[in-house]
């Protein structure tokens, strides 16, 4: 019999997370799920998941913020509006984001415990005393993107067993990430050839997302390499008004810079992340801390050596030395050392490039990652008593 599984998410742009919702969409088996996504608003997110197969609900509501109070926010509207398109549509297992989460427990609950599973992508939100009860009791199952989310969001007191949380890393598709993607198009709008050393980065614009450490970097490797250049992929994806002070204080600091103008070059949101990383010599990502980290995946399994930081997620899928470099975060000067010596050695980049991708075929596809989750459903499904309609 095919489930029907909600994916819930209060985001309407495509960013990292919703990329690994994407990725998961299209590799779940459509013999077993119909897909549906459930989202506040419409934009690039919703529009991808219709094109992915899923049909797509706009329920407006405001994402909860950390302090919720479970009991009180189980009474919003949108609890009664989601538990009627739960009925609708027979929903059989909810898929749901941080700020869905109260939301989307109150509607399964009401309609005989369905069960929910929390996608936990970062960290930073603690679980608050009055919320213990909610996240042990009343979510079915949390998963973890990767270990230093879930050991981080439990802090060094865990209010519960760590072996509750199941991480499950999410995977790309490696037959669309893969080595002979044509890079030419960004290599023509930037002005450069074929010959000419491109390191690029991939990244919305928000602060942790290290584009001054970057852009530190860059400079410092023009001293030695100068016939380098660089380039910045990326936008302000959620139109959050801090994100966006910082995107034009990076992008003035770039105009303003001569060496930076000359030879640094942002490009905005580009459709197709590939070209991005088909054009690039070097991948570089200088977060300050990284949950996942979806562009090292794409990179590796593209053949593309990564130069990244040894903190979070990358540190769990990026191998030091053989797929790429780990250096500490917020230092420019490591940063530019490793990207300087893969610049001198094209067949270093080359061996750690064909090393990445075997590295992401072996344990990061996003057709093993559904495997994983479809396991999880299963045995939700057989042990946790779903609503009416399945009896």
């Amino acid at each position: 019999m095919k489930r029907n599984l909600l994916i819930i998410s209060a985001y309407s742009g495509l960013g990292g997370g919703e990329s690994v919702q994407l990725n998961l969409m299209r590799a779940l088996d459509t013999e077993r799920f119909a897909l549906h996504l459930v989202c506040p608003r419409d934009g690039q997110w919703p529009q991808a998941a219709r094109e992915a197969g899923a049909r797509v609900h706009l329920l407006p509501y405001r994402g909860a913020t950390m302090w919720f109070w479970p009991a009180i926010w189980k009474r919003f509207p949108m609890v009664g509006q989601l538990t009627q398109l739960l009925c609708d549509e027979h929903i059989d297992v909810i898929h749901s984001d941080y700020h869905s989460l109260p939301f989307a427990v109150g509607a399964a609950q009401r309609l005989g415990n369905i069960p929910v599973i929390w996608n936990a992508m970062g960290w930073w939100f603690p679980a608050r005393p009055w919320q213990l009860d909610f996240f042990e009791q009343q979510v079915s199952q949390i998963i973890a993107i990767t270990r230093a989310v879930r050991d981080r969001w439990l802090g060094d007191d865990p209010f519960m067993s760590p072996n509750l949380i199941e991480v499950l890393v999410p995977g790309v598709d490696p037959d669309h990430f893969h080595p002979g993607v044509d890079g030419s198009p960004v290599r023509e709008k930037l002005g450069i050839g074929p010959d000419v050393p491109l390191v690029g980065m991939i990244a919305r614009f928000q602060e942790v997302k290290g584009h001054d450490v970057f852009q530190a970097m860059a400079k410092l490797i023009h001293r030695e390499f100068p016939q380098a250049h660089f380039a910045v992929a990326g936008e302000n994806v959620f139109g959050v008004s801090k994100d966006e002070a910082y995107k034009n204080s990076i992008l003035t600091a770039a105009r303003e810079d001569p060496v930076l103008s000359e030879k640094l070059s942002y490009l905005g949101f580009w459709p197709d992340a590939r070209e991005v990383i088909a054009a690039a010599d070097v991948m570089v990502c200088p977060s300050r801390f990284e949950s996942l980290g979806m562009v090292h995946l794409e990179s590796m399994a593209m053949g593309c050596p990564v130069v990244s930081m040894n903190n979070g997620g990358p540190a769990e899928t990026v191998i030091h030395g053989q797929t790429g470099f780990l250096v500490a975060p917020g230092d420019p000067e490591a940063l530019a050392e490793r990207v300087l010596a893969l610049l001198r050695d094209p067949g270093m980049r080359s061996r750690l490039g064909k090393a990445g991708r075997a590295h992401v075929l072996a344990g990061f596809t996003a057709a093993g990652y559904a495997r994983q989750i479809e396991q999880v459903i299963d045995r939700l499904l057989e042990t946790q008593q779903g609503a009416e309609w399945k009896s």
